[in-house]
């Protein structure tokens, strides 16, 4: 089987110049370049590109795949609405790391298939679509991507079992789409989300309502408010409305970013553990209890089958005929059961019942089944 690789980086703040363009396309003869993206794939061979150095001086997203596990999610994001600082709280390991470049901030996302599995059925294409909304999330203030990742950290086993997690965001238990499609591509244990999820408020929470933004922009200076109209109107700042959510919900800050009790990352794990096995125990139990209403809707519909052929005795005899003539055990127990429903006692029956015994005088199974059900003559 080949190999395959699947590169995609996207520019949102600003499209891609024709000089960067050209810059990219020396990079690669195939890649599909347009003013805002860069696609390529491979089936052999390597991509000539650092992805970290593109991430620096042209895009604001990448996505890389590779069947053989590996997967990659980078972000970029200006400093003036995602602080490195608070980056670092959550990006502590291999899997999560983040740096500076000028005026920006670039998380990494990283994960290797745990278990060796090489994925030969993958395609790339549409999963960067489906996960990049969540750039505009982050900088409004929605800090679940950073949580996300740092729990990646937490399931590669690089964060110390006594380390204490840091603030939890509200709505871990109501990921939206891209925000799972994260968690799903980067391949974060669901019980491990859940038991963080139990820690955190909803999301309602962190949401400001229109009344509450409102009452917020009237008491903003005038001098603010001018600053906020100049860029609006010149669009100087294409990360304006994420940029004031961010500046509300630091002026109104909410309890659903601290947890009553600050867990840490050993008893998150153990929680997630203690889920799994609960859940396991009910999938079992759902298992068994479909197994058996299966198996009685098999012998309710073999019943009526049987009580059917009880009425009708010429068809009843060929069904048995038919049955016995499989040579099969299985179909030796279907045919005695059906001769077990017959009228035993009428003389027509004990008479077929010993031409059938003689004609099969060598099934030996056959006739210690109808011994035994005491289908004798």
């Amino acid at each position: 089987m080949s190999e395959y690789q699947y590169y995609e980086f996207t520019a949102v703040d600003r499209p891609l110049t024709g000089r960067e363009r050209a810059e990219l396309r020396s990079l690669s003869t195939r890649a599909d370049i347009t003013a805002t993206s860069f696609v390529n794939t491979y089936e052999w061979g390597n991509f000539k590109g650092d992805p970290r150095t593109l991430m620096e001086r042209y895009f604001d997203a990448h996505l890389y795949l590779a069947n053989w596990g590996t997967r990659q999610l980078m972000l970029r994001l200006p400093k003036h609405v995602l602080e490195p600082a608070t980056v670092a709280r959550y990006c502590q390991g291999d899997s999560a790391s983040a740096w500076t470049a000028g005026t920006h901030v670039i998380i990494d996302l990283h994960d290797e298939d745990e278990d060796g599995t090489d994925e030969w059925d993958l395609d790339g294409h549409g999963l960067l679509t489906s996960i990049i909304p969540v750039r505009a999330g982050l900088a409004a203030g929605d800090l679940r991507l950073l949580y996300l990742a740092w729990l990646r950290c937490v399931q590669s086993e690089e964060i110390a079992d006594d380390e204490p997690e840091p603030p939890v965001p509200a709505g871990l238990g109501t990921l939206d789409a891209p925000l799972t499609a994260v968690a799903e591509f980067l391949r974060i244990d669901p019980d491990l989300i859940a038991a963080a999820a139990a820690g955190s408020a909803p999301a309602a929470a962190g949401e400001p309502t229109a009344a509450q933004l409102r009452k917020w922009v009237v008491g903003l200076p005038a001098r603010d408010k001018d600053a906020i109209l100049t860029d609006l109107i010149t669009g100087g700042d294409s990360h304006l409305r994420n940029r004031l959510l961010r500046r509300y919900r630091v002026a109104h800050p909410t309890d659903a970013l601290t947890p009553t009790a600050v867990r840490t990352a050993g008893q998150l794990l153990a929680t997630a553990a203690d889920l799994r096995a609960e859940r396991e125990r009910r999938d079992a139990e759902q298992r068994e209890s479909d197994r058996v209403r299966r198996e009685r809707s098999a012998a309710a519909a073999r019943q009526r089958h049987l009580d059917t052929l009880a009425v009708d005795q010429p068809a009843a005899w060929q069904r048995v005929d038919e049955l016995i003539a499989t040579k099969k055990p299985r179909e030796y127990d279907t045919a005695v059961q059906l001769l077990g429903e017959r009228d035993g006692d009428s003389a027509s029956f004990r008479d077929r019942l010993a031409e059938l015994r003689a004609v099969h005088a060598r099934k030996p199974s056959l006739l210690e089944r109808l011994n035994l059900a005491g289908l004798d003559t």
